[in-house]
């Protein structure tokens, strides 16, 4: 017997909320489902679009956070890629750089996926991704 799983829900270390917030709601699309308290600087948000959830978590208390995010803790982020399938990766890019996203070109992969790579604020790699 296997496990009923109903989905998945990454959670994020981020630097600034508030940032990562307007990252994932205004450029990306996502929708604020729920917060550890009211405002954008909070400590945790659910946020969802089209199914998918994604957990953002602030990476320091508000009394301990660095001026700057500590390089070490960012260059970690690089291992950490969630990919999102997308029925057009063509018009993600579009949509991208018309929202201000400096991104390249979507590209075609070996193994026969299309893939359009993005880093968001705290240097987390994203790419939508779909069939070639």
């Amino acid at each position: 017997m296997t496990l009923d799983i109903r989905g998945l829900a990454p959670l994020l270390q981020v630097f600034d909320m508030p940032t990562s917030i307007h990252f994932y709601r205004d450029i990306l699309g996502f929708e604020v489902v729920n917060t550890s308290g009211p405002g954008e600087g909070v400590g945790w948000a659910l946020l969802r679009l089209n199914g998918v959830e994604l957990m953002l978590n602030t990476a320091y208390e508000s009394e301990q956070r660095p001026p700057v995010p500590d390089a070490n803790r960012v260059s970690a982020h690089a291992d950490t890629g969630p990919y999102f399938g997308r029925p057009d990766v063509e018009q993600a890019y579009v949509q991208l750089r018309i929202k201000g996203l400096d991104v390249t070109e979507p590209v075609i992969r070996t193994y026969g996926m299309k893939q359009l790579n993005v880093t968001d604020p705290d240097g987390y790699h994203l790419c939508f991704q779909c069939p070639a």
